[in-house]
């Protein structure tokens, strides 16, 4: 059996190396660098556009080694009596014990990264007899518990004598995986954007593998990374290279000549890119009729202000402030969470990179625009960790939309989010209410639980309007706007802005309980029965949203799932928020 994995392995192996020196080359002319660097998504490369022979053949090696009874990525071309070794571990049940998922069965994707002599510092009570005996040491690596597991053989004997564990930790890496992160970096168009060229695989410095390529940390991802560097002029460019995934994590230029600058890592990059590009400033946006500024706020999420249609304003902002997690009607617990900007922030789920802009596709055809922010716990998908979404969809004809999005997993399956949303109403306007048979002003500050009442045909319960009569209908979610929404079921509050002191306009602290079935989510603190008719208004929109972790029903939901030996999310979201539909064409 053994023989057979060996022969597979080296077959394709061969494959994989050869793949491995087709690294196109081209002339690189001055770099035209930027500032920072940049976080990428994580998606692997269009093998199209970027083919990358080296990455297809790993991809296939470890499909077909994933379906041997010993599912170990071997060592091929060594020595009689390390290749031994490696053998003598690979057969023994306590090296196996990672090797399938324990509740499942289902073969994770293991490789053994190095066979080593043992050195005399190696050598512990449990190993004496290898001082008088020839020893290795056998390094596996489980990519999908990011597990070391080393054991100690010796071959005279032919036994395995000692095995340890160690979480969280990786061997060193094997050559070939080194030359694949190289290629990867050397692909991907954000590494040659970042240079102004495209940088041959020799541009990566080599020297010594250790400190040219950084071992580096993926803290959030937990997966095996690598920092392939590129040097040009006095500053490096680190691009984080993530092998589990075959994808680029990032880049992120430094200083050369600083010794006192850390070592890029997963979580460093991602950090510096979303505070300084996203975080320390507004970013204005136009895009078909739509002006805007937005900004990640240090716990209120993705703040969007100054927002137009054409020459008509809108919004004078809008923000997430909070997310209320309650699990129990009767016993109160839950929690409150703050979403925003990485570091300087009381945010408890954060960004880890910044917003995205893509084209709002319906039937075929693009009838406007997203603004996406996604924000993350660093343990998601496992219990007690939240992935939380926010959107803004503009469309060409004047509506919008303000969407808050949960992917679990969450501290249960009975659990009821409620995030609540702010928006600044842009002039001064009066607020009403359809009553069945005409719309009525809300003559000073209140609030409603939307299904109290009933809409119009079209589905608009509220409204607000100008002077002139210009405004937007609001029209709440009921299932109908085919993001797999269950209904808003939200509270609605309308409260005067005040000018003169600051009621949200700033981030705010954590408004309200975690855990209130009633309206008393936070904005009734700012109802004061002052009149709001002809005047500047904030909408406060508070959905009520309930998890499922029932197989076959999973809504606000994630889990992990195995694919090609290594744990991945799967997640089932949640999205909640109403349309806003102009009342005469803006």
């Amino acid at each position: 059996m053994i023989q057979w994995i060996r022969k597979l392995f080296a077959t394709s192996m061969v494959a994989l190396l050869l793949a491995s020196c087709a690294i196109v080359q081209s002339a690189p002319p001055a770099a035209d660098s930027t500032p920072v660097g940049a976080v990428v998504p994580r998606a692997t490369l269009d093998p199209e556009k970027y083919p990358l022979p080296a990455l297809q053949a790993q991809a296939t090696l470890v499909q077909a080694i994933l379906q041997q009874p010993i599912p170990i990525q071997l060592i091929v071309g060594l020595d009689t009596e390390r290749a031994q070794a490696q053998e003598i571990a690979a057969l023994d049940p306590r090296f196996q014990g990672d090797l399938w998922d324990a509740a499942t069965g289902a073969p994770l994707r293991n490789e053994i990264f190095g066979v080593y002599p043992m050195r005399e510092s190696d050598i512990t009570e449990a190993t004496a007899q290898c001082r008088q005996s020839t020893c290795y040491r056998v390094e596996l690596y489980n990519y999908a518990k990011n597990l070391t597991t080393v054991g100690m053989v010796d071959t005279n004997s032919k036994t395995l004598l000692t095995v340890m564990k160690m979480p969280d930790t990786q061997p060193d890496v094997p050559t070939y995986l080194v030359d694949l992160a190289v290629q990867i970096a050397s692909e991907s168009p954000e590494v040659a954007a970042a240079l102004g060229y495209k940088p041959d695989g020799e541009d990566a410095v080599m020297t010594n593998t250790k400190t040219a390529l950084n071992l580096t940390r993926c803290q959030r991802s937990r997966h095996l990374c690598l920092a392939p560097t590129f040097v040009t002029g006095k500053r490096a460019l680190w691009a984080i290279v993530d092998l589990t995934d075959g994808v680029l994590v990032g880049v992120r230029w430094t200083e050369v000549g600083d010794p006192g600058i850390p070592a890029v890592t997963e979580r460093s990059l991602q950090d510096d890119v979303v505070m300084q590009l996203y975080c320390d400033k507004n970013t204005p946006l136009a895009r078909n009729d739509w002006n805007m500024d937005f900004m990640l706020t240090s716990s209120d999420g993705l703040r969007i202000a100054n927002v137009q249609y054409k020459d008509r304003a809108v919004l004078d902002s809008a923000k997430l402030v909070d997310w209320h997690v309650s699990y129990s009607a009767t016993q109160a617990f839950g929690y409150s969470d703050a979403v925003g900007c990485p570091v300087f922030s009381q945010a408890a789920v954060v960004a880890f990179q910044g917003p995205t802009i893509e084209d709002l596709i319906e039937n075929g055809e693009t009838v406007g625009f997203v603004l996406e922010q996604q924000f993350w716990g660093e343990q998601w998908p496992q219990a007690c960790s939240y992935f939380y979404v926010q959107r803004y969809e503009f469309y060409n004809d004047g509506r919008f939309r303000v969407v808050a999005g949960n992917i679990g997993r969450g501290c249960g399956d009975n659990g009821t989010y409620r995030p609540v949303l702010r928006l600044a109403l842009a002039g001064e306007n009066s607020f009403a209410l359809w009553t069945g048979s005409a719309w009525e002003n809300w003559r000073v500050e209140g609030w409603q639980l939307e299904p109290d009442s009933e809409p119009t045909k079209e589905g608009y319960q509220f409204r607000f309007t100008d002077s002139s009569g210009a405004g937007y209908y609001i029209e709440p979610g009921r299932g109908q706007f085919g993001d797999n929404d269950h209904g808003d079921n939200a509270y609605v509050y309308v409260t005067l802005d005040h000018p003169d002191r600051d009621e949200g306009d700033s981030d705010m602290i954590t408004i309200g309980p975690c855990c209130n079935v009633n309206y008393e989510q936070g904005p009734e603190r700012f109802l004061d029965d002052e009149p709001i008719e002809n005047a500047e208004l904030v909408l406060w929109y508070v959905p009520q949203i309930e998890n499922s972790g029932v197989p076959g029903q999973q809504y606000c939901w994630a889990e992990s799932i195995l694919d090609r030996g290594v744990y991945t999310a799967k997640g089932y979201p949640c999205y909640a928020g109403p349309m806003f539909v102009p009342v005469s064409n803006p």
